[in-house]
């Protein structure tokens, strides 16, 4: 089994949905330990949609995912684990919360 280094989780969102998303991403940061991203107003890496990524260590996955589960309302979340496979991180590890969304792969 990989061994998980940390995790990240993209928050999706669009123009009418951009402060809903700046909000879950702040009140997260205030909760958890964990690194706020950028707010991407355009597509970045592999995420088809405008996004930010919080990034925390594996400890927090008990709570964080629950929480995100709990209080994205209605916002997509991409979470993944780091594993140093980039490819199975983005596929077969990763977890979808909302409607899945077509990643751009070619990347890795």
């Amino acid at each position: 089994m990989p061994s998980i280094k940390g995790y990240h989780a993209h928050i999706y969102f669009d123009a009418s949905t951009i402060e809903q998303a700046r909000k879950l991403c702040e009140d997260a940061a205030a909760i958890f330990p964990l690194h706020r991203g950028r707010i991407h107003e355009r597509p970045v890496g592999p995420h088809p949609d405008w996004s930010c990524q919080l990034a925390f260590d594996p400890q927090y996955i008990g709570v964080a995912l629950p929480w995100l589960a709990l209080n994205r309302n209605g916002l997509v979340v991409f979470l993944h684990p780091e594993t140093g496979d980039d490819l199975k991180d983005h596929t077969d590890y990763a977890i979808w919360m909302g409607a899945m969304r077509p990643l751009d792969l070619s990347i890795f």
